[in-house]
């Protein structure tokens, strides 16, 4: 009955709790002679870290990503499993021992005692976003797989709106390196401004915020995705869903494309450029029936305002009880900034693991060259 394993070929289990003495991921089925990169690992980690601005949880973690198995002496993986791991070093489960029976408003902590009997209240247990260092070094590992055979793959996820800000000025070539360069990030720098402003009063005020985050990949070839019930956008969607606080999730032109057009306007023309067959418009995020198109995918991923404030709350404990809960402790006032590389990390999985099931049925999924990215 668990359900801590993502995938199939490429199949992540991750592992641990928030206030546990470590946090990670087995990978089984990552391909061998990987030469495998643990600086690209860490730097996805660091990305995801609290602690790394005003904006975040001040909890301090450097979280080291450790190996443990799956490498050779020279660094290369062996086609076994692949266990990686975080340690816990400042985790504080006092925090939580004033009111650890109280069910927290919007949280996992009635769910999980209704579904197990029991319940990690420290931090939240599995629940914590905290379990995400083990997606996020996952797929700092799928990405290295897929760029052995894609180059020029982008995976590139950002800020794009924040409460009530929007972003506006968004450069089309967008990388990493100018998404982190404001610790929202948001690559406008007005709307940046705005948004940081709005989250630092938020907090103050013992409240938080939601947003969402938009998402594009680029360089992938036709073909990804299995029909029917592995749909390439069903599986973006259920992993983004996945994540904690994710509500909601559109690819391509989404809920807008579905009642602000009609079908002449809607639907992408094809055609052929420079040997290769393009569509003219992307409403369909580079997806068409569950398979990739060649096209960019685009993608837009809500997260709701983060469940605990710092301010008074109705609730019940598990006694029977109604009672206010007045919560402490540290805690991220807006979850969206670290949230880009999970969002990142979740579409290499999906990816690697669709490239993986294309690759096993029918072979090299590009071996056309008229059919490979630019």
């Amino acid at each position: 009955m668990a359900a801590n394993t993502f995938g199939s070929l490429f199949a992540v289990t991750t592992f641990g709790e928030s206030h546990g003495p470590a946090v990670g991921c087995v990978i089984d089925g990552c391909p061998p002679g990987l030469p495998l990169d643990r600086a690209a690992i860490q730097a996805q980690l660091d990305r995801r870290r609290p602690g790394q601005s005003a904006l975040t949880t001040p909890r301090q973690e450097a979280d080291a990503i450790e190996v443990l198995s799956g490498l050779s002496e020279d660094g290369r993986t062996l086609g076994t499993p692949l266990a990686l791991m975080v340690r816990n070093r400042d985790q504080r489960s006092s925090c939580y021992e004033d009111w650890h029976h109280i069910y927290r408003p919007s949280h996992a902590d009635f769910t999980y005692d209704a579904k197990y009997g029991l319940r990690a209240w420290q931090g939240g247990g599995r629940a914590s976003a905290r379990e995400t260092i083990g997606r996020v070094a996952a797929g700092a590992v799928a990405e290295q797989v897929l760029r052995q055979r894609l180059p020029d793959l982008r995976i590139v996820a950002w800020v794009a709106r924040i409460h009530d800000i929007p972003a506006h000025a968004v450069p089309a070539d967008l990388d990493r390196t100018r998404v982190d360069s404001h610790p929202t990030r948001c690559p406008d720098p007005k709307a940046a401004a705005a948004m940081e402003a709005a989250i630092l009063a938020a907090a103050e005020q013992g409240d938080s915020l939601g947003g969402w985050l938009e998402l594009v990949i680029d360089g992938l070839p036709p073909g990804l995705g299995d029909p029917v019930f592995a749909k390439l956008d069903a599986a973006l969607a259920g992993a983004f869903l996945g994540l904690p606080a994710c509500k909601g999730c559109e690819i391509g032109a989404g809920f807008a494309g579905a009642v602000e057009t009609t079908g002449a306007g809607h639907n992408d023309p094809f055609r052929w450029q420079d040997g290769r067959l393009i569509t003219t418009s992307n409403r369909s995020g580079g997806i068409q029936g569950g398979i990739s198109n060649g096209m960019p995918i685009t993608a837009r991923v809500a997260f709701k305002p983060t469940a605990t404030i710092m301010s008074a709350q109705d609730s019940a404990d598990d006694q029977g009880n109604n009672v206010t809960l007045a919560a402490h402790g540290r805690h991220d006032p807006c979850v969206l900034p670290r949230a880009v590389p999970m969002v990142e990390a979740m579409a290499a999985l999906v990816l690697c693991d669709a490239y993986l099931r294309q690759r096993g049925q029918c072979g090299d999924p590009w071996p056309d060259p008229a059919h490979a990215p630019a």
